[in-house]
Parts: structure tokens; sequence; C-alpha cells
């Protein structure tokens, strides 16, 4: 019993100092991008040693990829929860684009954090390609098969459709935040779902 709590304590201890340098891996990848951050410098911000972070990462590119999986996993969950999607799509679909939109919106870490990546991926394709896989598949496949089950919306091809629904979603935010478009492109998100849903809801069509 005495062990089981010490190996209990080890277990926490080990999951803070991965949280540790996930966040000091982030501050430092944001300052200087991929191929400017050394694990010496990651180690130097997240306050432990060199040999520490070679202890839970393999390499640089272990470490970026965990944390495009990390922040894949909390922003996919902070949409689409952990339950089956199910309801009226007329309420389930305006619901998840406005979550959708309103947290990419808000979240600069995020912005940045793509900004590197985008900025990188002429580079090193496989850490983008790392993203679509964590991040872009799993979406487009819960939209996909949400929409699929729904067959009164009568819609042809709900892949391409959940590709569509997303990708306006993040194009919106692309232009008006991470480019700054919004003084020059300018329009309110309500604009954008609303034009979406009545694309999508064969209902709602005049």
């Amino acid at each position: 019993m005495v062990r089981e709590k010490v190996t209990e304590v080890e277990a926490d201890s080990s999951l803070d100092k991965v949280e540790q340098i996930l966040q000091g891996a982030m501050h430092e990848f944001l300052l200087h991008g991929y191929a400017g951050t050394s694990m010496d410098r990651v180690a130097t911000s997240a306050g432990v040693s060199k040999a520490t972070v070679y202890s839970h990462f393999q390499d640089k590119q272990g470490l970026f990829k965990a944390l495009i999986e990390k922040l894949a996993q909390e922003r996919f969950h902070s949409i689409f929860g952990t339950e089956h999607l199910e309801g009226d799509p007329k309420i389930v679909l305006r619901r998840l684009a406005t979550k959708a939109l309103n947290q990419m919106l808000k979240d600069e870490e995020f912005h940045a954090f793509k900004r590197v990546l985008i900025g990188e991926s002429g580079r090193f394709p496989e850490l983008a390609q790392f993203c679509i896989l964590c991040l872009i598949k799993p979406t487009i496949e819960t939209l996909s098969h949400y929409l699929a089950s729904h067959p009164e919306l009568e819609i042809p091809d709900s892949e391409a459709t959940a590709r569509i629904l997303l990708g306006s979603l993040v194009h919106f935010v692309m232009t008006q935040e991470m480019m700054n478009g919004q003084e020059i492109i300018p329009m309110e998100s309500d604009r954008l779902i609303d034009a979406l849903m009545h694309l999508i809801l064969k209902s709602d069509r005049s």
C-alpha cells in the first residue's frame, strides 16, 4: 500500500513535469519558431534540466507534436464534448458553429501557434500534416457522420459539406483575426453562421 501511494505521487509529479515542459516549449516556439527553438531553451524556459526534458520527449519534433496533440484534444473536446452528437440539426449545427467560431476568435494563443505552424510548414510538412491528423480530420469526420445520420437534410455529400462548414469558419477567423482584416472586409460572425445554416439546412431555404 505504501508503495502504491509513492507511485501515485511519482505519477502526479511526472504529469506536472510534462505540463511544465509543454508550457515552456509553447513559450519558446511562439517566440523563436520551430527551427529557432532548441531543447536547451525549452529546458531553461520550463525551469527543468535538459535531461528531464529528454526523459519525457525523445526530440524536438516529438515535443512539438505533443503540443499539437494537446491543443487539438483540448479544443475538440471543448466544442464537441465527449458525448455522441444527436438532436435537431437546426439547433445542434448552429450551436456547434457558434461555439467553434467564438472559441477560435478568442483563442489568441492558438492563433499564434497556428502562425508558427503555417510558417514552418514548408520546411517541416510533417508537422502541419500531424495537425491535420489530430484536429482537422476528427472534426470533419464527426461533422460528416452527424450530417449523414440526418437524411432529411438531403445532403448528397456529407464529408464535402462538413469541409465547407469547417473551412468557412476557419477562413473567417484567419481573415478577420489572424491576418487583421476585420477593418478591410468587416462582417459580423452571426451573418456568417446564418448564411451557413441557410445553405446546409434545406428546410430553411425559401
